[in-house]
């Protein structure tokens, strides 16, 4: 984590933005890429390499996460109860009716592009095909909180909103955040929040929004290898993300789905 800058050099310029938007296509194509290849008998450490070679070889672009902080992978795989950052291995298989998050960040010319999905292995029981679907329209509620003027506590507010309205809990230790040059930058961005307070947005500014919701309550507890955060209580979770900058009329999503969103609600 970079030290905190003053709020004026959250500002980037259209130029700036426009390397984010290009980095953050790219991120993107990968999740659309993988799509078919996330099914029955397949491990996550070959959803990785895919990934992986899909970067490096296809984009000509850098796998973000591999090394940062020591984290091995290029994707975050995180199955079921797995709230973020689960780390791809061969022993993991996913099975008929799994839900799993993949989370990858790349970097071009020198800038990130974030974003990750939820996806459903074979079909989901109910209650799973819920919580991803209501964690989607969470996330989608406090994008549409973003323009000039607006709070980062009105972002959080709306998505904390979708998810207990659905009896669902929104995960506390973990945010979105600033991205540009730097991978996890200035401003945190929380889930949960009243109207009105924290920071006030200005068109320039460019964040992740990425709730991460549970099923059952909101505690999580981080595995021994010092990555995996899971559910206390082995309920279920889901997370989508994606980057988002604040323009003078509203946002833009930099992160958009190459194929469009299908069966889920437009963003705009």
């Amino acid at each position: 984590m970079s030290a905190v800058k003053k709020p004026a050099q959250l500002i980037k310029s259209p130029e700036e933005i426009a390397m984010a938007r290009a980095a953050g296509a790219l991120a993107a194509e990968v999740l659309q890429m993988i799509a078919p290849h996330v099914k029955p008998g397949v491990s996550t450490e070959q959803l990785d390499r895919l990934c992986h070679d899909h970067i490096v070889k296809v984009q000509k672009a850098i796998p973000a996460n591999v090394g940062y902080h020591g984290y091995p992978k290029t994707v975050c795989t995180s199955v079921n109860q797995v709230v973020c950052h689960g780390i791809p291995s061969s022993q993991k298989i996913l099975k008929k009716g799994d839900i799993v998050n993949i989370d990858v960040a790349v970097i071009k010319d020198g800038w990130h592009g974030d974003t990750s999905r939820m996806y459903f292995v074979g079909e989901p029981g109910p209650m799973a095909r819920r919580l991803v679907n209501t964690t989607y329209e969470a996330m989608l509620a406090g994008i549409r909180q973003v323009r000039p003027g607006a709070t980062l506590g009105d972002v959080g507010h709306a998505i904390q909103t979708v998810a207990q309205r659905d009896g669902f809990s929104v995960v506390r230790e973990y945010c979105g955040h600033g991205i540009g040059k730097v991978y996890h930058d200035e401003p945190q961005v929380l889930h949960y929040g009243k109207p009105g307070q924290g920071l006030r947005l200005e068109a320039g500014m460019v964040f992740t929004i990425e709730p991460m919701i549970n099923a059952g309550q909101a505690g999580t507890r981080e595995l021994s290898d010092g990555w995996t955060v899971v559910t206390k209580d082995h309920s279920l979770s889901a997370q989508w993300e994606h980057m988002v900058a604040v323009t003078p009329e509203g946002f833009e999503v930099l992160t958009p789905w190459p194929e469009g969103t299908g069966s889920y609600p437009a963003i705009n």
